[in-house]
């Protein structure tokens, strides 16, 4: 899973810098295409950059349900997570994600398959945020545990501090590096003309720098 994170990560990467030497060769001349071609190739490139942003969304979850089940089905994982549903389920998330972005990028003018998108983005967030805060509470009462049980109790408020720490670098940097992004979805859907909207607008760019900055960060 974390393999797959990083070759969704670099395909993230690639993609955005592929589509912005390929505007930057056009524009100074260097490329001379036909119109056709040029549309062709652009949406080519925009269904690998939104392919790969599902996919790496995708295993960012994948990830935190492994460590959810390796946490509290510690027994049971092997049988629980074997080699066959491992790939199973990284063979489901590249098809879904190719599938998905697809469809994206054919209909991107639709509201529908927008908020589909911004659903997912909330989906993806809800189900970390409620693993991770898990497990962090499961962590913290072992700890509250083992203190108790030594003479004399030691403080375990270190280690609830590096558990909390953790817990708040994972979801804050995945908040920050995609919730602009998501956010200027949301505001194409419900104030597409408004002049604050059509502010935000001009900041695309930015945002899909952030989500690059997440693919570095995530290793």
């Amino acid at each position: 899973f974390i393999c797959c994170l990083a070759v969704s990560d670099m395909l993230v990467s690639i993609s955005n810098l592929t589509e912005m030497l390929f505007m930057l060769l056009l524009e100074h001349g260097v490329l001379v295409m036909r119109p056709s071609i040029v549309r062709h190739m652009d949406s080519v490139i925009d269904m690998l950059i939104c392919s790969s942003v599902v996919s790496s969304l995708s295993f960012l979850g994948v990830i935190a349900v492994d460590r959810y089940i390796t946490i509290f089905y510690a027994l049971r994982y092997h049988s629980i997570m074997t080699l066959q549903r491992a790939v199973v389920t990284m063979a489901s998330v590249w098809l879904a994600s190719t599938v998905s972005s697809t469809v994206l990028i054919t209909y991107y003018r639709s509201n529908t398959i927008l908020l589909c998108l911004i659903g997912f983005f909330l989906f993806m967030l809800v189900l970390m945020l409620v693993l991770y805060i898990h497990m962090f509470a499961l962590a913290r009462h072992h700890l509250h545990s083992i203190s108790s049980h030594q003479k004399p109790p030691t403080a375990h408020r270190g280690g609830s501090l590096k558990g909390a720490v953790t817990l708040t670098i994972l979801l804050g940097v995945f908040f920050i590096c995609w919730g602009p992004f998501f956010f200027h979805l949301i505001l194409i859907v419900t104030c597409p003309t408004n002049p604050f909207c059509t502010c935000f607008f001009s900041y695309f760019n930015l945002f899909l720098i952030l989500i690059i900055c997440n693919s570095v960060i995530d290793p």
